[in-house]
């Protein structure tokens, strides 16, 4: 129970002025781009939607470039029991709107805080959760729905109290393996509340309402805790508020709707946030502004604005930010004009809001579909029809992209290939099979899995490469068992790299399935050499079951390996960045290293050269446990160059290979260079961090945050000799360059950058060695 000193508080909280109003300034529709005429259609489309009984009234907003345009109230707050008419000012439920809004934005100030980590496991704040597996979800899988939780608990968990509620939340069972898969969950958002609650000690009304509401001004917007059971707020006004469903003879008013939250005492992480149409242009806004409120003070930073909208690498039809829908079986209120770059959100009783960075423009539609027809009132088809007006009322819409694309390419990868052939190439055979989690279908069937059930096919043994079968492991690995098969695991990052003829006894042919990432320091690649060489060797015909180069199979970048530097991180002598799939590199390396094994690619189907992964349609699974984004894989071939340094690359915190620093580092001093370095397509923030492991482990690190602003412009060799020009201009006597060399595997561009020489000299030395091997590549490529 609330004790009187926090309920006084809390009331006069709810009670008290905000700071001063501040409601968007309003425009005429032509002073912001917006056709008026168009605009006006959305009165007739709502009224439609009135007289078929699908809504009863509507408060609709369309605000543009920091104006609202557009804004009218339709038809009726309230049919029963007394008629009120419809108002601009009137309060909503705001049901699921209250997840971004209020808990994924809180969720987010606790990041930027570095009091939660987004890749951290959910137990470790809340280790009630540590059960059935669940140690596996993190913060992240929360905020995107991949966690494999269930979507509501049953109501009866609540019966006997708050308490006895979070325990037997604590313990659900997991329905699917964490990030696996998208399933939009109550469950996930009232476990980041209670996150937001542990963390910041204080509720979460109160914090959400002292981080975002007040210094936003958003004086409407406010959780209604309940007063004397399931009595109404008596902080809200109640005139205002439109009622939802009736219950026990009574309009539910000023109380929230979702059960859960009400037994929950009106304040939860999914539901409970009561608000209007005028402070969700204010939150819109800030949003569109980067994190900026009106007066120009911050709520969030722009890159966490970024990062809240940004789908990273989930899979079609399942794209969702951090607390933001993107491109899923929600996104009706998108309408259909706005891009693919533009996000929404939906909640149960009738509330949408819709953003498009792009046209700087939302789209704002509220209303209380359940009053007064229950089940029966349907808000969908007035969003979907809203949005699609708004967009349509834009004159000047930026152009899009050249090449008129805007859709996935889907693809079919060599293990689909391969059971789409029916598995022809294989049966009768005994196969041989190297492999980690990464090998799968398109449907996400491991490939170990489709080969131990095909037909006439009989799996014999697996061999895995660094980071292990499950790609766990960041340190040698030990051959094992597999659980699910019982087929024996030979380790090729263990005591052997390459499988002797022991080995590969009854196995009749060897089959390669994993996913690369384009570098040629990531060492899957130089297994696959080695696989190649054993296979020739040992008479064995060699399948390699091709996939898409994430980082796209087009640009070709960094120096070539010189002799000499032949290691297991630069097997042969290609650049870092190569631009060729693991079929493609299996037939240079069969050729070009005079190997001759008998050698089949299964190619992948649709898949363009110039495509990076985020078009594919095919899941990102982290390839290796500091590779947990195509951010980072982008990023890799220029901050990898500087691993073996005396720098902390971002690995043991969130976000590997984005940011970079040293104790010896001087942030603003080292962004600063960097910045005026004016590399396309990518910036520097300075940054703080401090990683869980390696040689600063538990020391605090001065350094940048790397944002790709263009890929297309970005070139992340580029990107790694500046950084190592500004680290040998700025910290002579600090860093530790010595570790380049074997990276870089280059000893003209080292003993250049030793020498003082600029970022474009040095990368001048390349040109003609790239050239060379662009000629040498073309023969073994399967795409053109």
């Amino acid at each position: 129970m609330m004790n009187a000193a926090r309920l006084f508080l809390l009331f006069s909280l709810l009670a008290s002025p905000l700071a001063a109003r501040a409601a968007l300034p309003e425009a005429e529709p032509s002073a912001v781009g917006l056709d008026a005429a168009r605009l006006a259609r959305i009165d007739q489309a709502v009224e439609r939607a009135i007289k078929r009984k699908e809504v009863s009234g509507a408060v609709v907003l369309v605000g543009r470039r920091g104006k609202v345009a557009y804004v009218k109230a339709y038809g009726q707050r309230s049919v029963e029991p007394t008629a009120e008419t419809m108002t601009r000012d009137t309060i909503f439920d705001m049901a699921s709107l209250t997840k971004p809004v209020a808990t994924a934005t809180s969720v987010m100030r606790l990041v930027e805080q570095g009091k939660i980590k987004l890749g951290d496991s959910i137990v470790t704040y809340l280790p009630e959760f540590d059960n059935h597996g669940k140690k596996a979800i993190t913060v992240e899988h929360l905020l995107r729905h991949r966690t494999g939780l269930i979507a509501d608990n049953p109501i009866k968990d609540y019966a006997d109290g708050t308490d006895k509620a979070w325990e037997r939340i604590a313990e659900q069972e997991l329905h699917s393996t964490p990030g696996e898969r998208f399933l939009y969950s109550d469950v996930n958002y009232l476990v980041l509340g209670r996150l937001v609650e542990r963390v910041s000690g204080k509720p979460l009304n109160e914090y959400a309402h002292a981080s975002i509401f007040e210094p936003l001004g958003m004086a409407d917007s406010r959780y209604a805790p309940l007063a004397d059971g399931n009595k109404p707020n008596p902080a809200i006004d109640l005139a205002r508020c439109a009622p939802t469903e009736k219950e026990e003879g009574s309009w539910i008013r000023g109380v929230v709707h979702d059960p859960r939250a009400r037994a929950l005492g009106g304040v939860a992480g999914h539901a409970g946030l009561f608000s209007t149409a005028d402070d969700m242009a204010i939150y819109a806004q800030m949003l569109l502004d980067g994190g900026k409120g009106q007066d120009g003070k911050a709520v969030l930073a722009p890159e966490t604005v970024q990062a809240m909208i940004d789908p990273g690498n989930t899979p079609a039809r399942q794209r969702r930010g951090l607390g933001w829908d993107v491109e899923t079986p929600f996104s009706h209120p998108r309408g259909r004009g706005f891009g693919a770059g533009s996000f929404g959100h939906t909640g149960f009783t009738g509330t949408s809001i819709w953003v498009d960075p792009a046209t700087q423009t939302y789209v704002i539609i509220l209303t209380s579909r359940l009053h007064p027809f229950g089940a029966k009132g349907n808000s969908g088809p007035i969003r979907t029809e809203v949005a699609t007006l708004a967009s349509a009322a834009i004159l000047d819409r930026p152009k899009a992209p050249e090449s008129g694309e805007t859709h996935l390419h889907p693809v079919d990868c060599g293990i689909d290939m391969l059971v789409k052939s029916k598995f022809e190439s294989l049966r009768g055979k005994r196969v041989g099979l190297v492999t980690n989690h990464t090998g799968r279908t398109k449907d996400g069937v491991p490939t170990i899995d489709v080969l131990a059930n095909a037909p006439e096919v009989k799996l014999v043994a697996l061999f895995s490469p660094e980071h292990g079968i499950r790609g766990l492991v960041d340190a040698e690995v030990g051959d094992s068992k597999d659980e699910k098969t019982g087929l024996p695991i030979l380790s090729l990052y263990g005591k052997t790299r390459k499988p002797s003829k022991e080995n590969l006894e009854g196995i009749d042919v060897l089959v390669y399935d994993i996913q690369d990432v384009g570098v040629r320091f990531y060492t899957y690649i130089s297994t696959l050499g080695l696989i190649v060489e054993a296979a020739k060797e040992n008479g064995i015909p060699l399948i390699v079951l091709d996939r898409p180069n994430p980082i796209g199979g087009v640009a070709v970048s960094g120096p070539v390996r010189d002799d000499g530097f032949e290691a297991f991180i630069a097997h042969h002598a290609i650049p870092v960045r190569h631009g060729m799939t693991v079929g493609e590199l299996a037939r240079l390396f069969n050729a070009e290293r005079k190997i001759g094994a008998d050698l089949t690619v299964i190619a992948c189907e649709g898949w363009r050269r110039e495509d990076l992964l985020d078009w594919t349609g095919l899941t990102w699974i982290n390839p290796s446990p500091n590779m947990r984004s195509l951010t980072e894989a982008l990023l890799y071939p220029g901050v990898g160059l500087l691993e073996a340094t005396n720098l902390a690359t971002g690995r043991g915190t969130d976000t590997p290979f984005e940011r970079l620093g040293a104790p010896w580092i001087d942030a603003r001093e080292f962004s600063a260079a960097l910045n005026g370095r004016g590399l396309p397509g990518v910036r520097f923030v300075p940054n703080q961090f401090t990683p869980k492991e390696r040689q600063y482990a538990g020391k605090e690190c001065g350094g940048v945050q790397i944002f790709i602003t263009s890929r297309d412009q970005f070139d992340p060799l580029a990107l790694g000799i500046e950084l190592a020009v500004v680290l040998r201009e700025l910290y002579p006597e600090s860093w530790e360059h010595d570790g380049l060399l074997k990276f870089i595997a280059d000893r003209a561009s080292y003993n250049a950058l030793l020498k003082g020489e600029d970022g474009k000299a040095i990368r001048a030395l390349w040109e003609e060695e790239l050239a060379q091997f662009r000629t040498i590549r073309e023969h073994y490529l399967l795409y053109k």
